[in-house]
């Protein structure tokens, strides 16, 4: 047997064509070549992301300060990140289902195929209804909106600890009238600091005052911080929405048996090439959007 395989190919056998040199069906082999496309514009993207989070690292926002949110949870409980790491796990989860369902296909299991498939059509619902969700939390805002400082603003800040500094708030910062007509900056390198009562005054009468989110404006911080969230998110969402109709499609025809006609699975297979990729792609989106 070794002998065979170390056997040299005849060259016409080689160069002869009609055949394919990596032993993979000319859809395979398409849908990699899309996959390695679509990853450089993802790649641009979070190398976009990179760039101007560097340039505006003093006024970038703090994402465990923005999604704390839980479904069903008041919104004063602060639980940074959990809802986004469940929805994680949830689409890890999907691809693990769709793994089992290329197996049972290849062992020409239509019951297997159907029913690993059907939960990997649910994962990607439960994900995608969980991004709406988050999109629309974030565009909401918080209950009381920001002063976004349109130019420099010097200051006397009070820390946590009770230190006073003066410092310049530079444009760009965001920040919060308490009750006691404290101002609570947001977000950059103050998160936490007070103001005097007067200077809150004065922010008050040349600040803007902004609520939510949206591509026009951000009461987070930084509007490119908006921008990147709505763009890459909403891209990657795309992606799994066109993922959740080829797969829900690849079922139907599943349970018809279209497939187990043909005498194989592949495109299942194929399918389940996309939606690794999809699921690979937000686990960088995941770690260099919301983590770092």
């Amino acid at each position: 047997m070794a002998a065979e395989a170390s056997k040299p190919i005849d060259s016409k056998v080689l160069w002869g064509g009609g055949r394919s040199p990596f032993s993979v069906s000319y859809g395979k082999l398409m849908m990699w070549f899309f996959l390695i496309s679509d990853a450089l514009t993802f790649g641009g993207f979070l190398g976009a992301l990179g760039f101007a989070r560097h340039k505006f690292e003093a006024v970038w926002p703090v994402t465990e300060q923005i999604f704390y949110h839980f479904p069903f949870v008041p919104h004063d409980i602060h639980l940074p990140l959990l809802y986004v790491a469940l929805m994680t796990f949830i689409l890890i989860v999907s691809s693990v289902t769709m793994v089992l369902a290329v197996e049972a296909g290849h062992r020409m299991d239509k019951k297997g195929v159907t029913k690993w498939l059907a939960l990997t059509v649910v994962g990607g619902f439960i994900f995608l209804g969980s991004q709406a969700w988050e999109w629309s939390t974030f565009i909401h805002g918080s209950d009381h909106g920001v002063y976004k400082l349109n130019s420099g603003f010097t200051t006397e800040l009070v820390t946590k600890d009770g230190d006073k500094t003066t410092a310049d708030l530079g444009s760009g910062i965001v920040a919060e009238i308490q009750a006691d007509e404290s101002l609570l900056i947001k977000n950059g390198e103050f998160i936490g600091s007070t103001v005097t009562g007067e200077d809150a005054e004065a922010i008050k009468s040349t600040a803007e005052f902004v609520h939510g989110a949206s591509l026009t404006r951000n009461e987070y911080g930084h509007q490119l911080y908006a921008d990147f969230f709505f763009f890459i998110t909403g891209f990657h969402g795309t992606h799994v929405l066109s993922g959740v109709i080829l797969n829900l499609v690849i079922l139907i025809n599943v349970i018809k048996g279209v497939y187990h006609k043909r005498g194989h699975y592949e495109m299942v297979e194929k399918s389940g090439l996309y939606w690794h990729f999809v699921d690979l792609v937000w686990v960088f989106v995941f770690t260099f959007f919301y983590l770092v």
